[in-house]
């Protein structure tokens, strides 16, 4: 992900800081949530944020929303106030943290973020269409519209007789007429909002009918569900599971992308190994930094690998002193020190995440994987 404005200001601004990255409400009962509520609120002040900041973070974990699944959290706080807040649809992807320092930790921010793909979900039938652009990560729905044909078509089976085949041709005029209202839509959202693919469900004719109107470009970005979800009472299980499988994929592919691009040219666009990355964010050079999620130290874990953090451009060094103009603020983890210098220099953030194929299956011990970066020149 690129990071936005309020991720390049935070970085900037000087702290101290408090962070919180931490589960959100669900629908457990209300003496589970202020218990959780409480030993969030003690992590916070055991990591030395200020009254102030506590009392801030107190009053945004008393706003529940009664979500029924999972949710999570992340907080910037700083004298007093809450500077960023975002809540996502889902568990964390990755330890909790209560942090209080001279930095903002975002790291923790940034590989969430990683996974908010947009896309279009398309429920279609011979009778009209539902259209909604969501975000992965984000309750609710950024924008719905509803197509809504003609019916005054017959059904395609019904009694024989001299006019059956008169009412077929008219009623497939019908669908193919609503289906091209159906594709106008697509194709708006899909210039307006680039989705990362369109998840098609209906009826299979009506699937058909909406694939042969739309551009080659949308086709091409299609997953279709065979399931007819519009139906009265119908299951949305089969396209959920669809959505799921999509992101994934277009995550591995994005990513797998990018890495065999620092590979092109005998490896000319790639800088591997903290030095080398570090070198090159100083120049300004990295399009795209990856960090193995392995680097992002648990909560009782000492990071042995730090890097001065710096006031000014470099913004990030291996040792303190090295350029005049710039003046150490702290020495961090690899992974914090490298996404924020990533952050003030534009490059887009991957995290690289190492989850079991299978849910049961063991992790694999090994060392995390070096930094490495793709170029931009």
């Amino acid at each position: 992900m690129t990071a936005g404005r309020e991720l390049r200001d935070a970085a900037q601004a000087p702290g101290p800081w408090t962070t919180v990255y931490t589960d959100g409400t669900s629908d457990e009962p209300q003496v589970v949530a202020e218990a959780r509520e409480e030993r969030t609120l003690r992590g916070v002040a055991t990591a030395g944020a200020p009254d102030a900041d506590v009392e801030a973070i107190r009053e945004v974990l008393r706003d529940r929303t009664g979500a029924v699944d999972p949710t999570t959290l992340f907080l910037l706080a700083r004298d007093g106030s809450i500077v960023i807040r975002e809540a996502f649809a889902g568990p964390r992807r990755g330890p909790e943290v209560f942090a209080h320092g001279s930095l903002p930790l975002l790291v923790p921010l940034i590989r969430h973020r990683g996974t908010m793909l947009r896309y279009l979900v398309v429920e279609t039938a011979r009778d009209g269409a539902d259209v909604r652009l969501e975000t992965a990560g984000q309750r609710g729905v950024e924008s719905a519209e509803s197509v809504e044909g003609r019916t005054d078509s017959l059904p395609k089976v019904q009694a024989g007789g001299w006019s059956q085949p008169r009412w077929q041709r008219h009623s497939e005029e019908i669908w193919k007429h609503t289906q091209s209202e159906v594709a106008e839509v697509v194709e708006r959202l899909t210039r307006q909002a680039s989705p990362a693919f369109i998840a098609l469900s209906g009826d299979v004719r009506a699937r058909q009918l909406l694939r042969d109107q739309l551009s080659p470009d949308s086709s091409a970005l299609v997953v279709e569900v065979d399931a007819n979800t519009r139906a009265d009472g119908a299951d949305d299980a089969a396209l959920t599971e669809a959505i799921e499988t999509a992101l994934d994929r277009v995550i591995a592919e994005e990513t797998a992308g990018a890495i065999d691009a620092s590979h092109a040219e005998g490896g000319r666009l790639r800088a591997e190994g903290v030095e080398a990355v570090v070198a090159a964010l100083q120049q300004a050079q990295v399009a795209q930094l990856f960090l193995d999620a392995r680097l992002i130290p648990g909560p009782t874990e000492d990071s042995a690998a730090t890097l001065c953090v710096l006031d000014a451009e470099p913004w990030v060094a291996s040792e303190s002193g090295a350029f005049a103009a710039a003046h150490e603020i702290a020495r961090v983890p690899v992974a914090e020190a490298l996404a924020r210098a990533a952050v003030l220099t534009d490059a887009q953030i991957r995290i690289i995440e190492d989850e079991p194929e299978a849910d049961d299956a063991a992790r694999e011990a090994r060392e995390p994987r070096p930094p490495f970066a793709l170029l931009r020149w």
